[in-house]
């Protein structure tokens, strides 16, 4: 059984690669290569088991915890390209933040006795990545 849980967070980042010129960022990334700003809707999803004892798969409780201390307080209001210590040296893009938030959250979701299933970061009405770790295939 899946379930999912959404958190939302607000932050800044641009498109850039520092080895490029400005106008080289702009010509590939045009206006993201600039500072802006998403309201990011972000969905974890769990797969398990139904425990018989609770009714639950997972805590919503403690998953809502798990993602609000590790992920919500480090990336909401922020700068994701300077103030996030696990998007360092990364090119601050919806795909490498979803795979970055897997990184961060997947041991101790694992802890709660569920295996994280997908991480869907929704960056504008039109834009969302979905990504299922790299032991999925796409």
């Amino acid at each position: 059984m899946l379930i999912t849980r959404r958190e939302r967070f607000n932050s800044a980042h641009r498109l850039f690669r520092d080895e490029w010129s400005k106008e080289k960022n702009f010509n590939f990334f045009g206006k993201c290569s600039n500072w802006h700003g998403h309201n990011y809707d972000l969905f974890v999803t769990v797969k398990g088991t139904v425990n018989e004892e609770t009714s639950f798969v997972v805590n919503l409780k403690e998953l809502s915890r798990i993602i609000k201390q590790n992920i919500i307080e480090k990336l909401d209001h922020k700068n994701l390209n300077i103030d996030v210590d696990f998007l360092k040296n990364k090119i601050v893009s919806s795909e490498n933040i979803a795979i970055a938030i897997w990184g961060e959250i997947e041991p101790k979701i694992i802890e709660l006795g569920v295996d994280l299933y997908c991480i869907k970061l929704v960056e504008t009405e039109n834009n969302f990545i979905e990504y299922y770790g790299k032991k999925h295939k796409q």
